[in-house]
């Protein structure tokens, strides 16, 4: 295939929608809106100043650390045009966190919101490569001194610099945060891949005409910038972002704008599915008798009638909201059923980093909500046939991880098949993916956030006071998370740490407890153990001295009933 070249692509978008809103999100002030036009002049300010005023080299490192919003666009798109590679950020993660990432990509540039100055500031004293800070919104009185995208010059005119399909656009950190981070390489022909392949799947998932996106994933996730943000924005559709994830900010968005479409992860769908029961249990028993009746029949009818039966639901969603992709952890299939009842449409993807992120999407006449659906168009997809891990190769599949060959090697065999981990069928006939489970030990939370055992041991085995160490996933089986994984260590207390206490094992629980939480402090809150298991034993190990997880995950279950 023929990739267009990316400065034409982003040419041709702004031209072709110009006046239309590209991205827009509200504020206490009121609504926050770019459009195609503006969104582009602010691209291109941006990367005048970084080639003319900063005179940063082509090929260096630019990150951005920030929540969602219509500013992010215009950074990633000047960083583009400047020729340099994107680093996006998770926001949410320590400063012990993101100086390893940092230290390892080495930005230049680090663009930053107001909310994140702090953290940034703190980082550039500690990341000797970063030599600029430029803030994302208008400079307040205490940030005077830091250039913001508002304040530098208003110039607009430069030679983009052009790079090769295969130079690096994107770096994305998906683990290894502490001690050795790793790295994801997006190229832009991966992107462009991926861009190709979700504009044929898209036609047969979306309606024709005006389309107004949702988004609620952060813009560091990948499946948020190749699908909610490149691939809308090809399209020439508006996204919109919320201020917050709390379920009335998010209706106040899609009623006001009219929401039709959004990329979802399935604990946001459990949660609404959720809030929705709830409403309708506070009613009177006649109005629950002719919901579980209408609910029943709904399965008979066409979608338009559906929406037509639940039209009290939908008016809460704006009354033109049509569906969305779910993606990055499994989806219960109950959860799917439900939405699809009510005449929403619940479209099941899959997908890792390494594969720019999309793989496959539930579209097309057979479709089945507990499989992922078939491979975009560029992938090949297979099973491995002793240990059923699923196996693609394909234009989307990543570079490599940065300064990792090593790394690489042991995901991407010499035919190009990259191993994802993840075992699966895949139907012979309909040619649909079923994930079933996971090699790795990736621990999948319910958000969908991605977390590595391997990562959260490195910090808690920095406690002298700690023989051994253990993290995997335990899933629970009660409550709105039934079924999901939570974080689960065991900690083996040394003998010296263990005398301390006098064989006092309640005490010996609670220090060893604190500082399991005082050494967290460093990972993100979503990467903290939430069950923290005390075993005087050691832990069973293989003749090599590896974690015999499979039989720890027993000793941990039999902990928590």
């Amino acid at each position: 295939m023929k990739y267009e070249n990316v400065f034409s692509l982003l040419e041709k978008i702004t031209i072709l929608n110009n006046e239309k809103i590209s991205l827009g999100m509200k504020s206490k002030w009121g609504w926050n809106e770019f459009t195609y036009k503006g969104l582009g002049l602010l691209s291109r300010r941006l990367a005048c100043h970084l080639i003319n005023d900063l005179q940063i080299p082509r090929g260096e490192k630019l990150a951005i650390l920030s929540e969602s919003k219509p500013e992010y666009g215009a950074c990633v798109f000047g960083a583009v045009l400047a020729g340099l590679t994107t680093v996006p950020l998770d926001n949410k993660l320590t400063i012990y966190e993101l100086e390893s990432i940092l230290s390892n990509c080495e930005p230049t540039v680090l663009l930053v919101s107001g909310a994140n100055i702090d953290k940034a500031k703190e980082l550039q004293t500690k990341v000797p490569a970063i030599k600029h800070i430029i803030l994302m919104e208008s400079s307040s009185a205490e940030n005077s001194n830091i250039q913001s995208l508002y304040s530098i010059p208003e110039n607009y005119e430069a030679k983009w610099r052009r790079r090769p399909l295969n130079a690096t656009a994107f770096l994305i950190y998906t683990s290894g945060t502490t001690g050795n981070p790793k790295g994801v390489e997006i190229t832009f022909k991966n992107m462009l891949s991926q861009m190709y392949d979700l504009q044929i799947a898209l036609k047969e998932i979306l309606p024709s005409g005006d389309m107004r996106m949702l988004s609620i994933l952060p813009m560091n996730h990948l499946f948020e910038l190749t699908v909610g943000f490149f691939t809308f924005l090809n399209h020439g559709f508006s996204i919109y972002y919320t201020q917050s994830l709390k379920p009335k900010d998010i209706l106040d968005v899609m009623t006001e704008k009219k929401i039709k479409f959004m990329i979802t992860v399935p604990a946001f769908l459990k949660l609404l599915k959720t809030s929705i029961e709830s409403e309708i249990n506070k009613k009177s028993a006649i109005t629950q008798i002719l919901f579980k009746f209408s609910f029943e029949i709904a399965r008979f009818l066409p979608m338009k009638y559906r929406k037509i039966l639940f039209k009290q639901i939908h008016n809460k969603f704006g009354g033109e909201f049509y569906g969305c992709i779910s993606g990055g952890a499994p989806l219960d299939s109950t959860v799917g059923e439900f939405f699809n009842r009510i005449g929403i449409r619940i479209y099941q993807g899959y997908g890792l980093s390494e594969t720019s992120p999309v793989v496959a999407v539930n579209r097309g006449k057979i479709q089945d909500i507990k499989s992922v659906g078939p491979a975009l168009r560029s992938f090949e997809a297979k099973t491995d046939t002793q240990t059923g891990e699923l196996l693609l190769r394909g234009p989307s599949v990543m570079k490599g991880y940065y300064k990792r060959d090593d790394l690489t090697l042991e995901v991407i065999d010499n035919d190009g098949w990259l191993h994802t981990g993840d075992i699966a069928h895949i139907d012979s006939k309909t040619k649909l993916i079923y994930i079933t489970g996971r090699i790795k030990n990736m621990i999948v939370l319910s958000g969908g956030k991605k977390v590595f055992p391997e990562e959260i041991e490195s910090v808690l085995e920095q406690s002298p006071n700690f023989a051994e160490v253990c993290v995997m996933g335990l899933k629970r089986s009660f409550g709105e998370k039934d079924g999901c994984e939570e974080i689960a260590a065991v900690i083996v207390p040394s003998e010296n740490y263990c005398q301390q206490f006098k064989n006092n094992r309640k005490e010996l629980e609670v220090a060893i407890k604190n500082e399991v939480k005082y050494l967290s402090n460093r990972l993100a809150p979503y990467k903290r153990p939430i069950n923290i298991i005390v075993r005087q034993e050691n832990l069973p190990r293989t003749t090599t001295r590896k974690l015999k997880r499979t039989e720890i995950k027993k000793i941990l279950c039999e902990c928590s009933k």
